[in-house]
């Protein structure tokens, strides 16, 4: 028995002949509207949400790079696969395939176990790293992250409420060596932290409504960008 025939094209949303820009974009989309911190961490809608996150990571894996995304496109061919009628909404709550079609274990072609590994664990290491890359690179087109390790910027704590004395406390609590500083007017100055923390390793220590708010309002930004594209 295979797993469940998946089509990364169909998982991003994609026409098999997008270019790799649009796979990016798609990318962004997909892993900003699906990503798990949009919902409460006891919501019943978890679990579906993380294997949907793994799979549109393990689509862009696979798509966006030009020699691996040759290789699936062989396979797929190969075995005469042109698509399933389940959507992605269905697809998702299936277990995640160990095979693509026709029977060709997704290692033969680096999908999957390479590098996602083998363990629900390192599966979920290998999404959040991919998608923390491109989360850096997103905040930075906006504002809230800057320079080669992508330090979070005013911008970003202004949008999960840093001007806030609780959120001053928070930041002050639960980053060792982060300098915080106010300007006139009351406005949050330039945070840093010390040990060089990124802008996405923050995020992660985020509470979780700061997480969701944060990830929607990059939604609704990314989403506004592609209008008409």
């Amino acid at each position: 028995m295979s797993g469940p025939n998946i089509d990364y094209y169909k998982v991003l949303e994609v026409d098999s002949k997008a270019t790799q820009q649009q796979i990016r974009d798609a990318y962004k989309k997909a892993a900003l509207k699906h990503h798990p911190d949009r919902v409460p961490a006891d919501s019943p809608e978890r679990d579906a949400r993380t294997k949907r996150f793994q799979q549109i990571n393990d689509a862009y894996y696979t798509l966006s790079d030009p020699t691996r995304r040759r290789d699936y496109d062989a396979a797929r061919s190969y075995s005469s696969f042109t698509g399933t009628t389940a959507t992605p909404e269905s697809e998702f709550e299936e277990e995640m395939p160990g095979q693509v079609p026709g029977g060709f274990p997704w290692s033969a072609f680096g999908f999957g176990s390479a590098p996602a590994g083998d363990t629900e664990e390192s599966h979920t290491r290998f999404s959040n790293e991919q998608f923390g890359n491109v989360f850096e690179e997103m905040l930075r087109e906006e504002g809230m992250a800057e320079g080669d390790r992508a330090t979070p910027t005013g911008k970003f704590w202004s949008i999960i409420g840093g001007l806030s004395g609780g959120a001053m406390g928070f930041i002050v609590a639960n980053f060792p060596g982060m300098v915080a500083g106010a300007v006139a007017g009351n406005r949050l100055g330039a945070i840093r932290d010390a040990k060089g923390k990124s802008v996405y390793q923050v995020f992660q220590e985020l509470p979780q409504a700061d997480k969701a708010r944060l990830l929607s309002d990059l939604a609704a930004k990314v989403f506004a960008h592609a209008v008409g594209s």
